[in-house]
């Protein structure tokens, strides 16, 4: 799969299983058990036990049920400021997409299959350690990063990115002419790039401020290509990139 790559990390994930079946519960912390980058912090079965727990401890990977009396799991994750990675389990599949749209790790269909399992907590654990880039590269002036395209390990220079579209679970990385495609979810990767550069015009659309040539009704212009902006983006596009710059009025 590609990937953003990053230096491993010796530190176990810490997990939070919300379910409300005593028995999906003990499957789950099972399955963490059999890796070594995985740990057990809590478990419960409701969504306002949850809240609780994760005011009260650093939760960095939480398994949760969607169909959870009183509050649903995606009504839970939903009212979540800032959510932890989340991996959805569920016997029903007609709430896939809603879980991607809420930006979830991946989503496991019940009973859950120890292949499947690892997949999805080794997709977590490259998104966790993608976040760590943030704080190592926050005081240095190195632009470079790498990401793998098969056996391939492509060095990159963030700079040089247009505009990131957002398909899903993947990511294309548009350059002026060339474009890569990473498996990574659009809001980990705008934690990892420079704020001061990059902006979040559409839920599918993260670009390069450094590159736009125009921005014109709901679309920004970048090397001839247009994009559409949302109307609430535009107002804070204007004034945090284009008003600050404007010499003429």
């Amino acid at each position: 799969m590609p990937e953003i790559v990053k230096q491993a990390t010796t530190q176990r994930l810490r997990c939070l299983i919300v379910d409300d079946e005593p028995i999906a519960i003990k499957g789950v912390v099972n399955f963490i058990n059999q890796l070594d980058f995985l740990e057990v912090a809590d478990t419960c079965t409701s969504a306002m036990k949850a809240t609780e727990i994760l005011k009260a401890k650093d939760i960095d990977l939480m398994f949760l049920d969607i169909n959870m009396p009183m509050l649903s799991g995606l009504q839970f994750l939903e009212s979540l400021e800032r959510s932890p990675l989340t991996i959805l389990t569920t016997a029903y599949s007609e709430h896939a997409l809603e879980g991607f749209r809420l930006n979830v790790v991946d989503y496991l269909m019940k009973p859950l299959e120890f292949q499947r399992f690892f997949q999805a907590a080794n997709k977590a654990l490259d998104l966790f350690q993608s976040r760590v880039i943030v704080q190592n590269n926050k005081d240095g002036a190195d632009s470079a990063m790498y990401i793998r395209q098969g056996d391939t390990f492509q060095r990159i220079i963030w700079e040089d990115i247009l505009f990131v579209e957002g398909m899903q679970n993947y990511l294309k990385l548009h350059f002026s002419e060339k474009t890569f495609v990473i498996h990574q979810t659009m809001t980990s990767l705008e934690e990892i790039l420079p704020k001061e550069a990059f902006f979040r015009i559409h839920q599918s659309y993260l670009i390069n401020t450094h590159k736009i040539d125009a921005i014109s009704g709901g679309r920004v212009f970048i090397d001839g290509k247009q994009l559409p902006i949302s109307r609430h983006r535009k107002e804070e596009l204007l004034k945090t990139v284009v008003y600050i710059k404007l010499i003429s009025k």
